[in-house]
């Protein structure tokens, strides 16, 4: 069966040019489209999508509001799409709202600008991509502590570094990771997520706004500071070189993804040993399982999302099986797991 999707766009033009993109992939229909939210809201349930794309500035309702309707009402994959330079924290708001990815429109507004395999790609992931009703009105959710059997079998490591490595939905699962953390936190984090060229400053500037740690994009030479998020710039990877310094690395040969989160994480091996924690979080394909095991042949830990909370469970299901996990947790578990045992190893120096 073609994949279903539901185009939500004001401009005429880039319309058209969505439409004919989607149009020369034979697996892919465009069963509806709307130039409002409100526009899309009754139409939705009758086309049936299967993913639908918004774009974020439309009179009457914004792409914000409508992924909140859309969630509450007729829950569907979400494909943001928006001219990432421009609009980039607004399109994190929408993730947060529900939408599952981000896709940048060129500023140009030209055909020839946008990238249509990734275009096509993304969608082909979302399709397969299970979302849940959420309420206009969330519940209120109480943070637990680690579990009794983490504290039992931490051991008297020093925990010196967190590396989390993330793909599709990994926005999301890191804002929730790193709200569930203290501005004490101990340690530094350095972060891997696979996301379209142009939006990571606006990833960086809205989990600064929903946490309460300090969270920038990493530099050369940078020595990793307690309490500090550090990411992957675009097209680059992140390492910790030899001296205990960030580094920034080209592709490597092997690697599908660059920035690697496997580059990163058997960086961390090789320089903090025991003491490195490595964190995988929702994504398609394996990237990271490597370097998972690399962690953990060292003796560090290691800790990957679950199944029930993963938006895809390609990643943490690739490093499982592997043998490279420690501890599978739901999502809502894996910050307070971190400052637990990052406490429990740095009482224990």
């Amino acid at each position: 069966m073609p994949i279903r999707v539901f185009l939500v766009e004001d401009s005429p033009i880039a319309l058209s040019i969505l439409k004919q993109l989607l149009q020369t992939a034979p697996d892919i229909v465009v069963v509806g489209t709307a130039v409002t939210g409100r526009e899309a809201l009754l139409q939705i349930p009758e086309c049936q999508p299967d993913v639908v794309c918004t774009d974020l500035y439309m009179k009457e309702m914004d792409g914000r509001e409508f992924t909140r309707q859309l969630m509450a009402r007729a829950p569907r994959p979400v494909l943001v799409i928006s001219v990432a330079v421009r609009e980039t924290q607004t399109a994190f708001e929408l993730l947060q709202a529900g939408a599952t990815d981000v896709f940048p429109k060129p500023s140009s507004g030209l055909m020839a600008d946008y990238d249509r395999n990734e275009l096509i790609n993304k969608i082909r992931v979302l399709a397969g991509v299970k979302v849940f009703t959420r309420p206009l009105q969330p519940r209120p959710t109480v943070s637990a502590g680690a579990p009794a059997y983490l504290q039992a079998t931490v051991t008297a490591k020093q925990a010196a570094i967190v590396g989390i490595g993330a793909s599709t939905g990994g926005p999301q699962a890191i804002a929730k990771i790193l709200q569930d953390l203290p501005a004490s936190f101990p340690v530094p984090i350095v972060c891997t997520q696979h996301i379209s060229v142009g939006f990571l400053s606006g990833l960086v500037a809205w989990l600064a706004r929903e946490t309460r740690l300090r969270v920038t994009i990493a530099n050369a030479g940078d020595t990793p500071q307690p309490g500090v998020v550090y990411f992957a710039p675009d097209s680059w990877n992140l390492e910790v070189d030899r001296r205990g310094k960030l580094s920034l690395s080209p592709p490597v040969e092997g690697e599908r993804h660059c920035p690697s989160v496997n580059v990163m994480l058997r960086s961390l091996a090789a320089f903090y040993g025991e003491a490195a924690i490595g964190v995988l979080l929702t994504g398609m394909g394996d990237d990271g399982a490597a370097g998972m095991q690399a962690i953990s042949r060292v003796g560090g830990i290691t800790i990957a999302q679950d199944e029930a909370t993963s938006i895809i469970f390609g990643m943490p299901k690739e490093a499982i099986a592997l043998g490279a996990v420690r501890y599978i947790l739901p999502i809502e578990r894996i910050g307070t797991v971190l400052a637990e045992l990052v406490a429990v190893t740095q009482d224990q120096r």
